[in-house]
């Protein structure tokens, strides 16, 4: 047993061999897996084995492509893992027809081959099918099936040969920690000492995130499938592709002459990871017939030779699912050297091959090639802590897997979490609600949708009109042509303070931060690479304390990445103020009007400039009120203790009703930072894209002295960019994108829809994407494929509304 290593991975299942093959080919030796039972068991050992490449995300379908290129060259004394026979997603319905239409589009983007069916081509290819209520079908020749143990198998001989050793039967019994760093592993077969564990232990990660005190938020469920004796229409040598009728809720796979069944079904079954049993074979549970009924259902229907046919195995597996159906990637910020990749839902096998590349590249080059944003544990708040809230979630996640996925649909279960002061005043302004981190958030207010009426703005065809409100149009006009008012408690609000704060925020931030007191600077923190990790606006308070403000959903994550870069010397404190704060918006021509008649302060424009923030008064409640925008109008942002929230409203409200003012959602939101070009990080911006090419070079000032990444934006300043995000105007307004629609040179892909809305004040239909730096220069035409028709697009200067910025500064 090795009493030191450089690196431990907990599981040797398809992750983790995954994970140490990646790790040794890099050239990292002295790397350790261990396994409380046999080799390669777990979910592993019972994996149904069809592999999709097609996936929600950009960077997971990007995974999942590489995995099956690497899954090809894997076998076992000439056993190949990997057999590529092709997937059909079948439509049963015309609105998952229109789904696969979208998903069409998207696998372009995705580079991922993808090709409409007719459902007679459909049958040609998998002719036990009935076509009954078939819409047609979604055809990706380079899916397949996988035999996972063989190919985990494959993966651990070679990581062996280059340096990784393998442990069965060595159960971890506790992780040492000194000052919130691994130390060592301790196990049933003795101690290792170690910096790194890489958690990939599937349904048992969260026992392990306990042993450091951290909550990996998945639970296990219970997942069945089935398999056929042979059958008659599989003799010989026929190959047929796999086949998934999500509105039946079933997929098929074939093996041999046999046939694998199963699906998801609407009343799944979770487990307490705590009563996992104690076997051979831990995850694999009795079989529970009464609830795979309904499925046997839909895979009679969909293949009616199976009516009757002899089952002879049936297996009850246990999965990993998290709150939000997706992975649980990247090192704890609560323990240094302590790395979850685990989660993986439907995707185990699939994403393994690319998990293993991506985490071995985080833990030696620092960051991982692609945008990992979607499956960073950092994106979980500390209310996934909840054993509740997790397995309410998860059920939600799991009953609704095979549903329609529409893009702006909101989760229903395990709401009302984290809501603001004014909550039961925004119910009161007949508010519909969506969900952000657990908080609460207007998208549009019901009640001002009679204000739309004849303001001849088009209702969005398809998909965009779901979730969707005329509602929006008003409050989005009322912002530019009154003064609207917005609860934006939620916002992220970070304060960084002590001695060494200056200097440790000119060393994360590519802006200058030396600014007066008062001021409010825009920047993005770069990783090494010239990536934008985190995009915010940062406030000097005094001359050794400041305030950041990010979005909701990456308050987490990026106060993550600031603690992460600290220094040790103790000269810097960072504290999240989030919940401590709420924040009221008020933006619009009118809104200096509607503060000073609340507030004794002068908020005239040479007493308050834009960019700069002020100690003020509105009515009683003293509030910290910063000028700055993310709308494109005049405005403030005013930030008051939580407990002045509801009065700070209902002052504000009382004073702008003779202003036509109107409460206003997260959706005009959208709308009105589109047409200002303002980027949305974790869509417009994120790791993968630097400054330069995102039009935000502005925000960089090389000259300031070192910061992380400078160098590397030296470099690409002095290169030039090879691509530039582009604003775009569609031809037809009504037809909407919704993200990652293909942008299109004849059949030429050039990228993608990065966000989309359509804009009320210019009444166009907007689109941003990166563009080839050839195509990026306005009155350039190409086209965008929506839902599988082609829309001409204009690329456009920007901003689309008030480009010389006069009415923010006035």
């Amino acid at each position: 047993m090795h009493d030191q290593a450089r690196v431990v991975i907990i599981g040797s299942g398809i992750a983790g061999s995954s994970i140490a093959y990646h790790l040794t080919q890099r050239g990292w030796r002295d790397i350790v897996v261990l396994e409380q039972g046999p080799l390669i068991s777990g979910t592993t050992s019972h994996a149904p084995g069809l592999v999709g490449q097609l996936r929600s995300s950009i960077s997971l379908t990007k995974m999942l492509v590489y995995s099956i290129s690497l899954y090809k060259q894997l076998q076992v004394d000439d056993n190949p893992g990997y057999f590529e026979v092709g997937s059909l997603r079948l439509a049963s319905s015309k609105e998952r027809m229109e789904e696969l239409k979208r998903q069409v589009g998207f696998s372009r983007s995705a580079g991922l081959e993808a090709e409409l069916i007719s459902a007679n081509e459909a049958k040609r290819m998998f002719p036990m099918m009935s076509l009954e209520g078939v819409e047609g079908a979604l055809f990706l020749p380079t899916d397949g099936s996988a035999k996972a143990p063989i190919i985990a198998e494959a993966l651990a001989t070679i990581a062996q040969e280059h340096g990784a050793t393998f442990y069965a039967n060595t159960r971890v019994t506790g992780i040492e920690l000194v000052n919130g760093h691994v130390q060592s592993i301790n196990t049933t077969q003795g101690r290792i000492r170690t910096e790194i564990v890489v958690v990939a232990a599937g349904i048992w990660s969260p026992r392990i995130g306990r042993m450091v005190g951290i909550s990996i938020p998945l639970i296990p469920m219970q997942h069945q499938y089935v398999l056929t004796g042979p059958l008659p229409e599989l003799a010989g040598e026929i190959t047929i592709p796999n086949l998934r009728d999500p509105d039946n809720l079933v997929y098929f796979r074939q093996d041999g002459n046999c046939m694998v069944l199963g699906g998801y079904e609407h009343d799944p079954a979770a487990f307490d990871v705590d009563a996992i049993p104690d076997n051979s074979n831990p995850t694999i549970l009795s079989f529970n017939p009464p609830r795979f009924e309904s499925l046997m259902q839909g895979c009679v229907k969909r293949v009616p030779s199976l009516r009757g046919f002899e089952l002879v195995n049936q297996v009850n597996g246990l999965e990993s699912f998290t709150p939000d159906g997706e992975f649980v990637l990247g090192e704890s910020p609560d323990v240094k050297g302590f790395w979850a990749a685990c989660g993986f839902c439907a995707h185990g096998v699939s994403g393994a091959g690319g998990v293993g590349k991506m985490i071995a590249e985080w833990i030696i080059d620092g960051e991982p090639s692609l945008d990992l944003w979607e499956m960073d544990i950092r994106r979980f708040g500390a209310y996934t802590a909840s054993r509740r809230y997790i397995a309410t979630r998860v059920n939600e996640i799991y009953s609704t897997y095979y549903d329609i996925s529409y893009p702006m649909r909101e989760r229903s279960s395990a709401r009302k979490l984290r809501i603001s002061p004014v909550y039961n005043r925004l119910e009161e302004l007949g508010a519909v609600f969506g969900e952000k981190a657990g908080w609460e958030r207007p998208n549009w207010f019901a009640t001002n949708e009679q204000l739309a009426e004849g303001q001849g703005w088009p209702e969005p065809y398809s998909w965009a009109s779901r979730y969707w409100s005329p509602a929006i149009g008003a409050e989005h006009q009322a912002t530019r042509e009154r003064v609207a008012m917005f609860d934006e408690t939620s916002f992220s609000k970070i304060e960084i303070l002590g001695p060494g704060s200056l200097a440790f925020l000119q060393r994360i931030t590519g802006n200058q931060m030396d600014q007066p007191v008062g001021a409010i600077t825009y920047t993005q923190m770069p990783n090494k690479h010239g990536g934008i990790e985190c995009d915010l606006t940062v406030t000097r308070l005094t001359a050794d304390r400041f305030q950041i403000i990010t979005g909701t959903a990456f308050g987490n994550h990026d106060l993550s990445w600031i603690r992460s870069q600290m220094p040790s010397d103790g000269s810097v404190y960072v504290n999240d103020i989030t919940s401590s704060r709420c924040c009221i918006g008020v933006w619009g021509p009118r809104a200096r009007d509607l503060v000073q008649q609340v507030s004794e302060d002068d908020f005239s424009n040479e007493a308050f400039p834009y960019l700069t923030a002020q100690n003020v008064t509105i009515g009683n409640i003293p509030v910290l009120a910063l000028r700055v925008t993310y709308v494109g109008e005049l405005g403030w942002e005013i930030y008051a203790p939580m407990e002045y929230g509801l009065k700070l409203w209902d002052t504000l409200w009382e004073a702008g009703q003779p202003f036509g003012m109107l409460a206003a959602g997260y959706r005009a939101i959208e709308s009105l930072r589109l047409e200002k070009g303002y980027r949305y990080w974790s869509a417009d911006i994120h790791s993968e894209y630097n400054p330069y090419e995102a039009g935000l070079g502005f925000a960089v000032k090389l000259q300031k002295g070192d910061f992380l990444g400078r160098e590397a934006l030296e470099r690409i300043k002095a290169q030039g960019v090879t691509r530039k995000l582009s604003c775009l105007v569609l031809d037809d307004p009504a037809a909407v994108a919704l993200g990652g629609e293909p942008l299109l040179d004849g059949e030429r892909v050039l990228g993608f829809v990065t966000s989309a809305g359509y804009g009320y004040t210019v009444r166009q239909s907007i689109v941003y994407g990166y563009l080839p730096i050839a195509y990026a220069v306005p009155g350039t035409r190409i086209e965008l494929q929506l839902f599988g028709i082609n829309y001409g697009a204009t690329v456009m200067k920007e901003p689309l509304y008030d480009p010389k910025n006069e009415k923010i500064k006035v």
